[in-house]
């Protein structure tokens, strides 16, 4: 039977928040597990120290080799005997020492086949980037499958592999990550899993800090990236529902917060979003764009070739 589990993370010029993650994994409890580490441009002697006392295997590839599914899928595909595959990013830090158990607990569940936990912001974190983490990452777990789709639209296929777990299995069953993606390989195979009968667990207690104080720029980007990978891959919102009625419920949601609490902020946030849409509209349409403008909106510009 098979025992460990195996934690995945791509790494690309990583800080200090890669090395207390390996410090927090070092301090994890209730799980047997190995580290995979694929490095896409970082010396290894900024962090080897950090590893001493895990199992680990790094793995060399370059940032023009780097694709968030298929760098994800080959990283699957190589470890395929464990027993659950976690992915991190290099920037999520594990809460407490139960981290990795709690995530994994809820695999007991057989008809579970991909979890995600939650994410706290870092201390450094803006009153909008928290707002964003406690929106998407609320107190409470839930299972979601595909009869909540009518309650829950495009949510019950939401997932983040900034830290997620699957069974190897189901992975094979559906496909695998996809091969050449933008973003979104996470929601794609939480998809494909629910359209298949398996349940996406939210595990509110298995915990990680992470967020991003993005600029305005940054922000504009990303929402690009996300709409080229709907529009790249419609059957998901043909599934579920469109991500803009998603969208909405956040805008009025971080609204009434800053009314509330923050009204100074209330002109900011409005200005943001409307670029975050600006530029998730834009890469709806994509097609309709030069190569040449695309690389200047995407934050993944050598993802254009």
């Amino acid at each position: 039977m098979l025992k460990k589990s195996v934690v995945i993370i791509p790494i690309y010029r990583p800080d200090d928040k890669f090395k207390e993650l390996l410090v927090m994994l070092k301090q994890q409890k209730g799980v047997s597990f190995d580290v995979y580490i694929i490095d896409s441009g970082s010396r290894r002697e900024d962090y080897q120290e950090v590893l001493e006392g895990l199992s680990y295997t790094i793995v060399k590839t370059t940032p023009q080799d780097f694709n968030h599914g298929g760098t994800r899928q080959a990283a699957a595909e190589a470890c395929k005997d464990y027993q659950y595959l976690i992915y991190m990013t290099q920037d999520a830090i594990p809460v407490n020492e139960f981290t990795l158990h709690n995530l994994l607990m809820v695999f007991e569940n057989p008809k579970v086949g991909c979890a995600y936990g939650r994410q706290l912001p870092h201390k450094d974190a803006t009153v909008l980037a928290s707002r964003a983490r406690s929106f998407n990452y609320p107190a409470t777990s839930r299972l979601k499958g595909l009869a909540d789709a009518p309650e829950l639209g495009i949510k019950v296929s939401f997932i983040s592999d900034t830290f997620a777990a699957y069974r190897p299995a189901v992975l094979k069953e559906i496909g695998g990550f996809p091969t050449d993606v933008i973003l979104g390989e996470d929601t794609y195979v939480a998809s494909k899993m629910v359209l298949a009968g398996w349940l996406n667990a939210y595990v509110a207690d298995a915990q990680v800090y992470h967020s991003h104080n993005y600029t305005i720029v940054r922000e504009f980007k990303r929402y690009f990236d996300t709409g080229v990978f709907h529009a790249r891959e419609s059957w998901i919102q043909r599934s579920f529902g469109k991500a803009e009625g998603e969208g909405k419920k956040f805008v009025i949601d971080e609204l009434r917060y800053l009314i509330k609490n923050k009204p100074l902020l209330v002109f900011s946030m409005i200005f943001r979003d409307g670029f975050k849409f600006l530029g998730y509209k834009m890469g709806l349409y994509e097609r309709e764009i030069p190569v040449s403008i695309k690389r200047k909106c995407s934050m993944n510009s050598k993802y254009w070739k």
